[in-house]
């Protein structure tokens, strides 16, 4: 989770989620891009909207609704620019510090939105690299759904749902064996998107 130091009364100098006002020639979608090229240098990534947050005085300094966006970044991308000349971090979800205002309900919210959205939804082109190991997208779901997802299930699960396509390649970073490297393949995994899923595991 990305958060940075608000530069503003109140509560200036807390945490706080990535945040910016609407400008008046400017439509709510356009306003997530520029926010997110403003916080990270990043453009062109998957955005999704999230809610409205309108509760009366929710904000001591104003009268202020937000529309909470979601977007979901790779953290290993080589374009991620220094993060902290913004003030900001990245946070485990798991460490979160205390936010400002109802900062911590869009967190959950969020949370469990994607977790939703990994239940329907084939989730990977977003945060994954095009080739990657059966552990790493385990770990990838463990994060998502803040649960261990037992081994054998996970893999018998996924390789039935016949999105993936093994290469020859080996990842040989975390043992001597190494793991084979896997793909998406995107035609079937843009028709699931489509059509959608029940992934229970």
């Amino acid at each position: 989770m990305l958060l940075f130091k608000r530069r503003i009364e109140p509560f200036k100098g807390q945490w706080s989620l990535i945040g910016s006002f609407v400008q008046p020639q400017e439509s709510t979608e356009a306003a997530v891009r520029r926010v997110l090229a403003e916080s990270t240098g990043l453009t062109d990534i998957f955005t999704d909207e999230l809610g409205i947050y309108g509760a009366p005085g929710r904000d001591p300094g104003a009268r202020v609704i937000s529309l909470g966006y979601y977007a979901l970044i790779r953290i290993d991308s080589e374009n991620l620019r220094d993060t902290a000349t913004h003030d900001a971090r990245w946070f485990d979800t798991k460490d979160l510090p205390e936010l400002i205002l109802d900062h911590n309900q869009m967190v959950a919210d969020a949370l469990n939105k994607l977790r939703r959205r990994a239940r329907y939804r084939p989730v990977g082109f977003e945060l994954l690299p095009e080739k990657f190991t059966l552990p790493q997208l385990r770990r990838f779901y463990e994060s998502i759904y803040g649960r261990s997802l037992d081994r054998r299930n996970f893999r018998k699960k996924i390789l039935s749902m016949s999105i993936l396509e093994k290469t020859e390649e080996k990842d040989m970073s975390e043992s001597r064996k190494g793991a084979f490297l896997y793909r998406f393949i995107k035609e079937k995994y843009d028709a699931m998107t489509e059509r959608g899923i029940n992934f229970e595991i």
